[in-house]
């Protein structure tokens, strides 16, 4: 925490008392507000995103595996529907999070300031520099990593195993998995089974990647 009031967080050096006019106080009180109000706004329309991708999912599986004779070429259709809504879920992520640092910088520094404790004079230059020309605290890439690790790697494994079920339930009893003749099981018209299997593999491979390389630490709170 910012506070230099002499506790295990407190700062040292560059830090002074703030005051605030009744007006300048008022104002950041209800840019707060109206951020805290964005948001909420926002998260609802990520649980929205998420809903859809749940629902989509279960419904385009209970359609493969209702009939036998359902392609399984659906699951496939259900990867890239879930690709479509995690990209728009990080879309509204990285928006989310330009109010979210709003909102932090002024729980750090504003109302510590309020209540007494000495902060950094010129925080209000980094709130000046959102507010001007607002932007995104977190890349695209580490958006959709975020995403990822909350919620659609969840969803992209049940997919997978779905999809492998489907494959092996199309088959008659006592059949055994036997490679390279068992890559034929997700051949789709011209498309050989094997092209199949490596563009699945490949997908959830950078899926994975994403997941793994996006950032751990929120960047107001580092250091």
């Amino acid at each position: 925490m910012p506070g230099a009031g002499g506790g295990p967080g407190a700062l040292a050096g560059g830090l002074t008392e703030v005051s605030y006019s009744t007006n300048t106080a008022n104002a950041l009180i209800h840019l707060y507000r109206a951020e805290v109000g964005k948001m909420t706004a926002y998260r609802q329309r990520l649980d929205m995103t998420t809903n859809w991708s749940v629902v989509t999912t279960a419904g385009l599986a209970s359609f493969a595996l209702g009939d036998v004779n359902n392609s399984h070429a659906t699951f496939l259709f259900a990867m890239f529907m879930n690709y479509f809504f995690l990209r728009l879920e990080a879309r509204r992520f990285r928006t989310f999070e330009i109010a979210h640092h709003r909102v932090r910088i002024m729980e750090r520094f504003f109302y510590p300031a309020m209540l007494g404790d000495r902060v950094d004079s010129g925080w209000h230059q980094l709130l000046l520099a959102e507010l001007s020309k607002p932007r995104s605290p977190m890349s695209r890439a580490d958006a959709l990593g975020w995403r990822l690790n909350r919620n659609y790697l969840w969803i992209y494994s049940a997919v997978l195993l779905a999809w492998l079920a489907k494959l092996d339930l199309g088959q008659p009893k006592g059949w055994m998995l036997e490679f390279p003749d068992a890559l034929s099981l997700a051949d789709i018209g011209s498309f050989p089974g094997w092209m199949v299997f490596s563009g699945v593999g490949l997908f959830y491979a950078h899926m994975i990647a994403l997941a793994i390389r996006a950032a751990r630490t929120y960047p107001l709170e580092e250091g």
